[in-house]
């Protein structure tokens, strides 16, 4: 067995991670949340809500929970929730899935995702990404022993340059990975793009995994075009969502996919030896709230997104940075360089010390082109208007 061997202070440890792991160290997320602990600052750093889910999803779980729940539930996923989330696709982009072989409840997307490297993919084999991407997915993609390849979109727009993607294709392609809505970007995929896409994909008989965790927070009358529901990419399209994000329950840990049995059933050959099932309970109470929460839940969640945006887009032009407009997502990114001459990790702690508010260096986020995060700071808005305002103001006042 491989290992490495560091040296803390004066006493000799060893570190027994396994040599995929060797490049991945602790998440940038963790690393930011402690730092903002540790000196009392606003986290605008983690995309966690400091708010609470609906409070009928609360009551749910409770009944749920006294109401015997709690036992094992079925490891592709609880009725009362698969049913519920097939109902849901259908209502809201006319995709019809089996509830039974073509649904699968994980874990939380990440769970999902790892579960579809693992489940899909043979050593060897390649995944496109495009870069900035959220920091789990070439880690899952190392767990499988999957080589990545990344097509880099730049700031401002975030563009798809489809001759860049064009050269991450080779023989070992079999999966390209797309996010959209997309962190850190805030950038919807067109349906042009995703089209682009697809007609590569099927040129060259290659699967689309989406992470879609966003899909209901979109801006300016922008629209989430699911991919499985472009000509002939259901039959080829594994599709990941979940409800952390929608219903500020990122503690709950309930994720899906959603595809064709096949793949679906790939998926959960390596699911059921990851977690078998997430909690009972917590499936029940979702089951029941994705059925009678409402399209207005929704409408509502875009309204008081779209409010928070404005309010942090406004502080960071008076501030001086120069942010892209996100289009989704609960993430903005901006340029400092017009403030600080240094990287985005240095900008990010001075940014702590000086001003009281945490952010992300999204150079975390690059693999191929970590100089074009080097420029950026990822904030996350996703929180109280409270903190918000209190963030806003300490922002306004910011100077380097």
């Amino acid at each position: 067995m491989q290992y490495h061997q560091h040296r803390a202070g004066t006493e000799e440890s060893e570190n027994v991670y396994a040599e995929r792991f060797a490049s991945f160290g602790t998440t940038v997320f963790s690393e930011m949340t402690k730092r903002a602990n540790e000196r009392g600052a606003i986290n605008l750093a983690q995309g966690f809500p400091d708010f609470d889910t609906p409070v009928e999803a609360v009551e749910e779980a409770v009944k749920a929970l006294r109401g015997g729940e709690n036992q094992y539930a079925r490891s592709m996923g609880h009725q009362p929730l698969v049913e519920a989330i097939a109902w849901k696709i259908e209502h809201d982009y006319g995709l019809k899935y089996d509830p039974w072989d073509e649904v699968l409840v994980t874990s939380g997307a990440t769970e999902g995702i790892a579960s579809a490297f693992l489940g899909l993919l043979n050593p060897g084999d390649e995944v496109i990404f495009f870069e900035p991407h959220y920091d789990s997915y070439p880690a899952c993609a190392s767990m499988a022993g999957v080589k990545s390849r990344f097509c880099t979109l730049h700031f401002p727009e975030f563009q798809v340059d489809i001759d860049e993607l064009e050269r991450c294709f080779s023989a070992r392609t079999r999966v390209v990975f797309i996010n959209t809505p997309h962190n850190p970007t805030g950038k919807v995929f067109s349906r042009d793009e995703l089209e682009h896409i697809a007609e590569r994909c099927i040129q060259r008989d290659v699967l689309v995994i989406t992470d879609e965790v966003y899909e209901h927070i979109t801006y300016d009358g922008e629209k989430h075009v699911p991919m499985a529901s472009l000509p002939g990419m259901r039959e080829r399209t594994l599709t990941i969502s979940g409800a952390g994000k929608t219903f500020s329950m990122t503690g709950w840990r309930i994720g899906w996919a959603t595809g064709p049995r096949n793949i679906i059933a790939a998926v959960q050959r390596a699911h059921q030896y990851v977690t078998f099932a997430p909690s009972t309970p917590l499936q029940t109470a979702l089951g029941v709230v994705l059925r009678t929460i409402g399209d207005g839940y929704f409408e509502d969640l875009r309204r008081a997104y779209a409010a928070r945006r404005a309010l942090l887009l406004e502080a960071l032009q008076e501030a001086g940075l120069k942010a892209a407009i996100p289009r989704g997502t609960y993430y903005a990114l901006a340029d400092f360089t017009d403030l600080w001459q240094g990287d985005d990790r240095g900008f990010v702690r001075h940014l702590i010390e000086r001003c009281g508010v945490a952010a992300i260096p999204p150079s975390a986020f690059y693999t191929i082109h970590p100089e074009e995060g080097k420029r950026l700071v990822r904030f996350a808005f996703c929180k109280r208007l409270e903190t918000l305002s209190r963030a806003v103001e300490r922002l306004r006042r910011f100077r380097p």
